[in-house]
């Protein structure tokens, strides 16, 4: 029996890895996460270097924690620059850290994948790990139910809350059977914006993974690149990843185009799995008014509902989306901290944090555009 570290996803077989996961859920699958490390979206040089654990029992693998050792703490989506600053200020080192997540995308879901009894075994060796290593921390973001179980139980371990939006599909039939389940007012306003993009002329085309040729997908890229730079940043995934996921991965791929007289200028990157349709990303290469709304969310609210998802899932962040009827939930991200001092600190800051988060959680719902007979 050991704890096994794999340094590149490609050195073990996509059968082998996939054979662990609980679900169908496309971004802990061997394709997907290969795709970042061989595409170099995910790489020491980004600051987010594979170290992946594995505990094997003769010679099989049992349980596996994907990881990455971090120098920084972007593309993350749990926030904890204001920890490494304090580290500075007070001379502690904070980098590198281990982080157990799905790299560059805050999604909730299995992180420790495999048999129960194998992945405590991992867990329990995990910290020792981090002090091998000399890793001064450890991180696990977005966690599904089962992990965050464990985890509650073992006190190194701090949990933190966070909340993103989502949208439920309640067996509606169209988008009408949707907007009658609001008040007039936020029905009117969802409305209104429709008409405001139909009648610029916008038209939407739905394409799955292998239905899009090289061309496409520098479209595809382009509009993904310039949302980064707009703000004078570098995007996170290179155009190779997408060619690389396309390839290995086309029948959970979901892409829209929006098209204005005859000409592509804008999409929304999506993925799908058998309940739930996870809205990613997202570009535009001219500015019109609520077109960022109708390719976002209300493209994919309809596809949703024409295929018998259950969820859609647009991603960290955005009170914006409350009013379009994305509904608050909490996340769960674990994190524990080799330096005592740090550790403390840390913690009185988690529980203020976790008090406010669901207080903000509460008041949120008061801002749904439901009538008061939804539930």
């Amino acid at each position: 029996m050991s704890l096994t570290l794999l340094t590149q996803l490609a050195d073990l077989p996509a059968s082998q890895w996939d054979a662990l996961l609980p679900d169908d859920q496309p971004f802990m699958r061997h394709a997907f996460l290969s795709s970042l490390e061989e595409s170099g979206s995910v790489s020491a040089a980004t600051g987010w270097q594979p170290q992946h654990l594995l505990w094997i029992e003769e010679g099989r693998p049992l349980a596996a924690l994907p990881g990455y050792v971090k120098s920084h703490s972007m593309g993350e989506y749990v926030f904890d620059h204001a920890w490494a600053d304090a580290c500075q200020r007070a001379g502690i080192p904070y980098y590198p850290k281990w982080l157990s997540a799905v790299p560059l995308s805050p999604v909730s879901g299995a992180r420790l994948v495999g048999d129960a009894a194998a992945g405590g075994r991992l867990l329990q060796a995990l910290p020792g790990f981090l002090a091998q290593q000399q890793l001064y921390s450890g991180h696990i973001n977005f966690s599904d139910a089962r992990l965050a179980a464990e985890l509650a139980a073992d006190p190194r371990w701090l949990p933190r809350l966070g909340c993103q939006y989502h949208w439920h599909n309640r067996g509606y039939r169209d988008f009408q059977d949707f907007l009658d389940t609001l008040t007039s007012r936020k029905r009117k306003q969802l409305r209104k914006e429709r008409e405001g993009v139909a009648k610029q002329g916008f038209s939407f085309d739905w394409y799955q993974g292998h239905e899009l040729n090289e061309a496409q997908w520098d479209f595809v890229y382009a509009c993904y690149a310039s949302t980064y730079r707009v703000r004078g940043r570098q995007p996170y995934l290179t155009r190779t990843f997408f060619s690389l996921l396309a390839e290995r991965m086309p029948a959970a791929i979901r892409v829209v185009m929006a098209s204005h007289d005859g000409q592509p200028v804008a999409m929304a990157f999506s993925l799908v799995d058998g309940q739930t349709f996870y809205g990613r990303y997202w570009g535009c290469l001219a500015e019109f008014n609520h077109l960022h709304f109708e390719t976002c969310f209300y493209q994919g609210m309809e596809y949703a509902m024409a295929h018998g998802l259950q969820r859609f899932d647009a991603g960290a962040q955005g009170e914006h989306k409350l009013i379009r009827g994305f509904e608050p939930v909490l996340t769960d991200s674990w994190h524990l901290l080799r330096h005592p001092g740090l550790q403390d600190a840390v913690a009185d800051f988690l529980q203020q944090e976790r008090d406010g988060v669901r207080a903000w959680a509460e008041e949120a719902r008061e801002a749904l555009p439901y009538r008061q007979t939804h539930d």
